[in-house]
């Protein structure tokens, strides 16, 4: 199966087991890391992830997996929280996080730059919203190739 398949799929699944609980589906990757393939699912809730919380969907998800084989090759599963520098990949993203500081990459140059870090202002009509050092800038919501909460230490 195709690697974006994969994702979609396992996606899909995890929504199902999450479905009428607190906890959400940030990101679902299917990577190749040096000579190994890694399924990574990132879960996140309001208070935050805990330990039971991954055990338990890694359970599920585990029977799942080994039930439909969608994955030929060997692989590891990890299902663990998105970190302090969680990732923002849905629209909801952008309207949660409104007021934090994030670091966004563009797939093209906007205003001859791809790479910000400022103040998450939201997502109105397609367009993500930053407040830079500069001022502020609006950017295509279809031109973010990634974009992740910014922490300082």
């Amino acid at each position: 199966m195709k690697k974006p398949n994969v994702e979609a799929l396992v996606g899909t699944w995890v929504e199902e087991l999450l479905a009428g609980s607190e906890r959400e589906l940030v990101d679902v990757e299917f990577v190749k890391e040096g000579p190994n393939w890694v399924l990574r699912v990132l879960l996140d809730k309001p208070d935050g992830i805990d330990i039971e919380d991954c055990q338990e969907v890694s359970m599920a998800l585990s029977e799942r997996l080994d039930e439909e084989d969608p994955i030929p090759q060997a692989y590891s599963l990890e299902v663990s929280s998105p970190g302090l520098e969680r990732p923002l990949k849905k629209a909801s993203d952008y309207q949660r996080f409104v007021g934090e500081t994030v670091n966004l990459r563009t797939y093209s140059a906007v205003d001859g730059r791809k790479k910000f870090t400022g103040t998450l202002l939201g997502l109105e009509e397609g367009m993500v919203r930053l407040e830079l050092e500069s001022g502020p800038i609006a950017i295509p919501f279809d031109q973010v190739a990634k974009a992740n909460l910014h922490v300082e230490f």
